[in-house]
């Protein structure tokens, strides 16, 4: 008889978690359909806007997300390639929602990060790298849209290098100038090259050709000679790939291609199996590890209500970390030391989902119905653990909700209370205001359009919203909170965030924080994750 231990470190040495980060529009959505194309877990790349018979994309199942052509959630993707079990976080690409992204990122063990060949690094890909860099998170890099006219690759290598301390080690190099994409080359195959054939309206996998040096210089002329001097002179400069520098955060590994073509897309499918990390020890809150073999454990890092408009429910997602997972098991929720069973547990595939009767470590989850469930909750049996806290980040926008109609009071705290668990936007009150006017705060102001429709068709609750002139939140303890709000000096306002009882200070520019700390230069001002300074 084969032991749970055993089968668990098996199984999660086959496991790839892994994210796809990026700027909105650099075709996040549109690199996932492909990825799980080329892995046959679908059968067509749908479109970020669906027209004519091209269906939307799989990930992107919210109306809000459908209607807009962008992904405001987080979605989940499981799919079978080489062997292997590729579990995809489909990240929020629009920058108001990076603090969705942010949590996935506790729960993925690689990200993909993907640039577009235009625009280079842009500020929401900064910000993301930074968390990833903060988590440990190592980095494989798409330059993606090289199909379309845009800049050098060896321009986007120093900007990688420079931008990010991070050396760039091309494994494929593009054959031909952005807009004029013939081809890649291969760093482990120097002597080789790929020649595509797009599908007709991009809905199936390119075709590939593979042609020898001969063939390709016959075929490619002068740009298959640049293309291999161009990889030569990086490979002698130190731009080989080191599975150590990568996994380390000192290096990223480097592909070129065109997601809407599929072009490129499944030499990276193939490196994310070669070359992501599979689940592998977990770092404890009391500072010990926790082995993929121990009994199970797991950390929820996301909560979604109402993913099926036909069943008002709610979905913990559960990154399983050790042991296996078994449904209709009981578990301990180790912030409470409370029982949990796991009747209902689903993999989600976008918006389908079915019932799952084992998990493996970097596997994701749904538990439905988790009502007394938190993002952040570690999850387990056996002997108590507990993974360290989720981090909350910093908000840049703040407003004052109230309900329009006074009789739907019940309804406006129920909904309220529900979006602060799932991390829709941080829930704030203070003394001044009373906890019958929270103040919503929020990385950006698109999430309180979300606040706004749930708030509405989910709870039958609809609000309005009174903006706030802050635009800077740092954390602080109850007596700076109060030096805060009596300085007559100072314009700011202090807060205690609802979800975890922190004090925050709010200002509307960093000159008004650096007038605070020089009238109370003994209180406590703590930058959050992933602040943006406003001047």
């Amino acid at each position: 008889m084969v032991s749970s231990r055993t089968t668990a470190a098996d199984e999660a040495a086959r496991r790839r978690t892994f994210a796809v980060i990026s700027h909105p529009d650099a075709g996040k959505s549109t690199l996932t359909e492909a990825l799980a194309l080329h892995a046959r877990a679908i059968t067509s790349a749908g479109a970020v806007h669906g027209k004519g018979d091209r269906r939307g994309v799989t990930s992107d199942w919210m109306a809000m997300e459908q209607a807009r052509g962008i992904s405001v959630t987080s979605a989940v993707l499981q799919f079978d390639y080489r062997g292997n079990v590729l579990n995809l976080l489909d990240t929020p690409g629009h920058a108001d929602f990076s603090e969705d992204t942010y949590r996935v990122l506790a729960a993925v063990d690689c990200a993909v990060m993907l640039i577009d060949a235009a625009k280079g690094l842009e500020e929401q890909t900064r910000k993301l790298f930074d968390v990833c860099r903060h988590r440990g998170v190592p980095v494989i890099t798409f330059v993606n849209k090289w199909d379309r006219p845009g800049r050098e690759a060896l321009e986007l290598m120093d900007e990688i290098e420079q931008e990010f301390r991070l050396r760039p080690t091309p494994v494929t190099w593009p054959v031909g100038i952005a807009g004029e994409m013939r081809g890649t080359l291969d760093a482990r195959e120097p002597d080789a090259a790929l020649r595509y054939t797009r599908a007709p309206g991009g809905e199936k996998a390119a075709a590939e050709e593979r042609l020898d040096a001969a063939a390709a210089r016959e075929v490619f002329g002068d740009d298959y000679d640049r293309a291999v001097e161009e990889l030569e002179l990086l490979t002698e400069t130190g731009g080989g790939h080191d599975p150590e520098d990568f996994l380390a955060g000192r290096s990223t590994p480097v592909f070129f291609g065109a997601a809407l073509s599929n072009i490129g897309v499944r030499v990276l499918l193939d490196a994310v199996v070669d070359l992501a990390p599979a689940p592998s020890p977990r770092r404890l809150a009391d500072g010990g590890e926790r082995p993929v073999d121990a009994e199970f454990s797991g950390l929820v890092f996301k909560m979604q209500a109402n993913m099926d408009p036909s069943h008002r429910d709610r979905i913990a997602f559960l990154r399983v970390c050790s042991g296996v997972f078994e449904r209709g098991m009981t578990v301990t929720r180790a912030a409470s030391g409370r029982p949990f069973a796991t009747k209902y547990a689903h993999s989600v595939f976008g918006q389908d989902r079915t019932s799952v009767e084992l998990a493996y470590p970097g596997d994701v989850v749904g538990l439905v119905n988790a009502a007394q469930l938190r993002v952040g909750d570690t999850l387990h049996t056996g002997k108590r653990v507990e993974f360290p806290p989720m981090p909350t980040f910093a908000p840049e926008h703040f407003a004052i909700v109230r309900p329009t109609d006074i009789a739907k009071s019940k309804q406006f705290r129920r909904g309220i209370a529900q979006l602060d668990e799932e991390g829709v936007v941080q829930v704030l009150v203070s003394d001044i205001r009373g906890e019958q006017a929270p103040v919503l705060a929020a990385v950006g102001p698109m999430q309180f359009d979300v606040v706004r429709h749930r708030m509405e068709h989910e709870f039958s609750s609809p609000v309005r919203l009174e903006s706030l002139p802050y635009h800077l939140a740092r954390a602080t303890d109850p007596a700076g909170g109060e030096a805060l709000n009596r300085s007559r000096l100072v314009h700011g306002e202090a807060m205690l965030r609802v979800k975890d009882k922190v004090t925050l200070a709010l200002f509307p520019s960093r000159w008004h924080v650096g007038s605070f700390e020089r009238e109370f230069p003994d209180s406590p001002l703590e930058p959050l994750i992933a602040a943006h300074e406003q001047d």
